[in-house]
């Protein structure tokens, strides 16, 4: 028998539609977990994937990108990377095993509930594909930082982050149980792999795979490429359902799916990467800011995806970018003085070399943040190190579950965003969190922030010993300057130097 060409034979393959005979179509399909919006069944036949694969062409590669994945890393075992990086860069990794590697799995079960309600062949064959992704992301991602957790306690957080009540644990389980787990399949289809991934992570992935080559870790480098290719084709997933749900005039509920899911990617971008460029990795191999890098992708590419399918910006798209000139640098500062809060060692990233290149990127740093970083320089060589270190909790959105703050010292522009809903009043860190939560309060109403649990008493002592208690962060895991203060010896031996830069 002759052997078909795959366009003869896939549009088959991939049909699952069929006509139930023992259950009616609605009890098969329900609505609250399909998310059809009212477009039919029929409809939806006309979803058409862009990215194409069968099973055994997907077998296939996956299977050579493990084996050079892991080949990497095998080779590469005895070359003492993490131990001769720039603790910076460990930083970097710790951060990102601990945020993402269970996250991925909370995707893998987004995907499944796509593969099996999603409304189109298409979508259910797709995300097929992308749930098998998700656990080998998930996998991988644990698997690889394990063999230092003996040298290092904080590399086992990969595992324990999302099983504890540590802050930024608690933030990202907040954004990913709201986009991946608590959805329906075209809500998921939407706001997961269009608003989410290819909006933010797929990006990511491609400047974390640079930034790791740039600083000689092919280990690392390897893996995050053969994970963002897999991430480059399930992202496709959402932008097939956009186009269904806007040709059956269901274009503002798209949009509204659409926004929601930016709104919230950019919060844990925002403390994740924006801090992760701008300061943790060592200035010689930074290639590009935090916001030229948003402007280059999210902006200049993103925005165009949005338009091409037909889409309205989003109403806050000019305050969000906006945003890129200060929001990331506000969490920075923040992570840094909460630093015994967190289960990475945050660098500081502020020598006078670096002042200057943060002054270049973002005119007026130093009358911003650069005020408040003075007074930290100014006791750490006074030798006063505590008053470099929290003794409480800061304020806490209650959308983005992370610090409310904004521009300090000239630029100040630091306020609260209220909400009263049903008696109780809510903390945002802007009007696009706060509008996030007026969509469905009822989604939200009821969480509490870890400052709401520590005003609760759920938190003893309530203080910060007792939050670091709760959080189950134990000595020898909590966050330390990463370089020791060694970068404040450059203004003792210059005392100008700070006041220079």
């Amino acid at each position: 028998m002759a052997i078909l060409e795959r366009s003869e034979w896939y549009d088959v393959a991939r049909d699952t539609n069929w006509t139930p005979s023992y259950v009616k179509e609605e009890e098969l399909f329900p609505d609250q977990m399909t998310g059809g919006l009212g477009v039919s069944r029929d409809k939806w036949k006309s979803y058409d994937e862009p990215y194409k694969t069968s099973y055994p062409e997907y077998v296939k590669i996956q299977r050579e990108k493990d084996s050079a994945a892991y080949s990497v890393k095998a080779a590469l075992d005895r070359s003492q990377m993490i131990e001769t990086a720039d603790p910076g860069w460990a930083s970097i990794l710790k951060s990102h095993y601990g945020a993402i590697a269970l996250g991925e799995y909370a995707a893998m079960s987004a995907e499944a509930r796509m593969a099996r309600f999603g409304m189109a062949p298409g979508m259910r064959n797709m995300a097929t594909f992308g749930m098998m992704d998700e656990n080998r992301h998930a996998q991988l991602q644990l698997y690889f930082p394990h063999e230092h957790c003996s040298k290092d306690r904080q590399f086992d957080w990969a595992q324990k982050a999302y099983h504890t009540n540590e802050w930024a644990a608690i933030a990202a389980r907040h954004a990913f149980d709201d986009l991946f787990l608590s959805r329906d399949a075209t809500s998921i289809a939407v706001m997961l792999t269009f608003a989410f991934e290819t909006g933010f992570t797929n990006m990511q992935f491609l400047g974390l795979a640079a930034d790791a080559a740039e600083a000689g870790d092919y280990t690392f480098s390897s893996l995050i490429s053969s994970i963002q290719t897999d991430e480059s084709r399930h992202a496709q997933i959402g932008g097939p359902a956009l186009q269904v749900l806007i040709e059956n005039g269901k274009k503002e509920e798209a949009e509204r799916l659409v926004y929601m899911g930016i709104a919230r990617a950019w919060r844990i971008f925002g403390v994740l990467t924006g801090p992760a460029m701008d300061y943790y990795t060592p200035l010689s191999h930074r290639k590009q800011s935090f916001k030229e890098f948003m402007q280059e992708w999210i902006v200049g590419q993103f925005e165009r995806s949005l338009i091409e399918l037909g889409l309205d910006l989003p109403w806050y798209w000019d305050q969000m970018i906006a945003e890129f000139d200060y929001q990331h640098h506000a969490y920075h500062l923040g992570v840094w003085f909460w630093r015994p809060t967190v289960w990475w060692n945050p660098a500081a990233g502020v020598t006078p070399d670096d002042r200057d290149w943060l002054e270049e990127k973002y005119p007026g740093w130093n009358d911003t943040f650069g005020k408040c970083w003075d007074v930290i320089i100014d006791n750490i060589l006074a030798g006063r190190h505590e008053k470099t270190l929290p003794e409480t909790l800061p304020i806490v959105c209650n959308m983005s579950q992370l610090p409310i703050c904004a521009i300090p010292g000239n630029g100040w522009n630091v306020r609260d965003y209220p909400a009263e809903y049903q008696g109780r009043t809510y903390h945002f860190n802007s009007e696009i969190d706060r509008w996030v939560f007026q969509q469905d309060p009822v989604r939200y109403r009821d969480h509490m922030s870890i400052v709401d649990r520590m005003l609760a008493g759920l938190i003893q002592p309530p203080d910060l010993g007792g939050a670091l208690k709760y959080m189950n962060i134990a000595p020898g895991e909590c966050g330390e300057d990463a370089h020791k203060y060694a970068w404040a010896e450059a203004y003792r031996a210059n005392p100008y130097a700070k006041k220079a830069a």
